[in-house]
C-alpha cells in the first residue's frame, strides 16, 4: 500500500491512498470526496509516492478497504503527520 500527497492543481497538499498505477497515471481516494467508486486519476509527476508509512497505520491498511476504511486511514495517518510536524 502506497500513500500519496497531491503537488499540484486544485487539490494540492490533500493526502490520497493509491488504489491502481498504470503507465504515467495513479489512481487515488480519499473515502470521501474520493471514494473507491470515483478515484482520482493523476499523473505521476503531480504526485509524491510517500513509501514509508507510520506503523499504526500498517495494521489498518491490511485490512479490506471500504470507503469507511479509507476515510479512518486518512484521517488517522493526518493526525500522525501533524502530530511528528509539532514535535519538530
Amino acid at each position: 500500500m502506497e500513500f500519496a500527497k497531491s503537488l499540484s492543481g486544485h487539490d494540492k497538499g490533500q493526502y490520497y491512498l493509491v488504489v491502481k498505477e498504470e503507465e504515467e497515471f495513479l489512481f487515488l481516494v480519499n473515502g470521501t470526496t474520493r471514494p473507491l467508486e470515483k478515484a482520482k486519476k493523476k499523473n505521476k509527476k503531480h504526485v509524491q509516492l510517500i513509501k514509508k508509512l507510520p506503523e499504526e497505520i500498517m495494521p489498518m491498511a491490511e485490512e479490506e478497504l471500504s470507503n469507511l476504511r479509507i476515510k479512518k486511514i486518512m484521517k488517522d495517518y493526518e493526525k500522525l503527520i501533524n502530530q511528528s510536524e509539532e514535535e519538530r
